[in-house]
């Protein structure tokens, strides 16, 4: 599984984020995404050009709740050229603003609500949008399967994939703090999950306390995932 760093805490980019982006360099991190709150426009500039230049792939996932805003988001990610936009929900929306843009779109399926976002929605509402949201141009799907208040966490990541099919890519975001919750994601046909909080805060290896230390541990059960993912699919 691919793991995303997103240099956030509690739904929010982390004010020092271009500081912990270098003390972060030797983790060696191929997939890092920042939020599109906590931070200002020169700020985000700066955060992308430090991505890229690290050679990793960039995400920026919407928590902005008014449909304007979300537009808005889309916008900035557009035009940072972030390679891959996570979250929101007005999917046509914001595949017209990405229209002519390399930037690929993975919007939430279920119900998303509040800030921090919790997911209503129940499995077979998961399929049927993931479906959609394929077919509609999206490259994938974005699920807070940890978040889910009204269903499982591992039904609703099963249903998405069922509804993405082999096409689409499946990430999954919010609360994965664990190397159990990693493994359970990729049972369930995951290809990738995102962490924030769990790493700075230390929760992820807890007797652990450096950052980097945090990183290197998640890769290293991201890493065995990713193994039995390969041979499920073979």
């Amino acid at each position: 599984m691919d793991f995303i760093f997103m240099l956030t805490r509690q739904d929010q980019t982390v004010v020092d984020c271009l500081a912990v982006m270098d003390a972060i360099r030797p983790a060696g991190l191929t997939h890092v995404g920042f939020k599109d709150v906590g931070v200002d426009l020169d700020t985000l500039k700066a955060l992308h050009r430090a991505i890229k230049d690290s050679g990793a792939t960039s995400y920026m996932e919407v928590v902005s709740t008014s449909p304007e805003a979300a537009l808005n988001s889309a916008r900035v990610a557009r035009d940072l050229g972030v390679d891959r936009l996570m979250g929101g929900t007005d999917v046509a929306g914001v595949l017209g603003v990405l229209k002519g843009s390399r930037t690929e779109y993975y919007p939430f399926p279920g119900r998303p609500v509040g800030h921090p976002t919790k997911l209503g929605g129940q499995p077979d509402e998961v399929q049927a949008q993931s479906r959609r949201f394929l077919e509609a141009g999206c490259a994938g799907v974005d699920l807070l399967a940890y978040r889910a208040t009204e269903a499982d966490p591992l039904e609703l990541t099963r249903a998405a994939r069922r509804g993405l099919g082999g096409k689409g890519r499946l990430i999954c975001a919010g609360s994965v703090d664990s190397p159990a919750r990693i493994r359970a994601l990729a049972d369930a046909g995951a290809e990738a999950f995102t962490i924030g909080s769990a790493a700075f805060d230390g929760s992820f290896s807890p007797r652990k306390g450096l950052l980097v230390h945090q990183l290197a541990d998640i890769l290293a059960a991201a890493a065995p995932a990713t193994a039995a993912t390969r041979r499920a699919a073979g």
